[in-house]
């Protein structure tokens, strides 16, 4: 076997990737937050009308 020294070989680091940016307008980010205000309320008066879990018995 003549190709297998380099087959355990550590494979090179890779450059991490930039995030990118976005620019929005004020209405866009003030719509964003409303709609992230309604989300969590309706999940919390979602949650209220769950029934809760007791706690498990040995």
């Amino acid at each position: 076997m003549s190709g297998s020294d380099n087959t355990f070989k550590r494979a090179p680091k890779r450059k991490p990737l930039k995030g990118k940016s976005v620019s929005v307008s004020p209405e866009m980010r003030q719509a964003y937050a409303d709609l992230i205000k309604e989300r969590e309320t309706k999940q919390e008066a979602y949650g209220r009308h769950l029934p809760q879990e007791e706690p498990r018995r040995r």
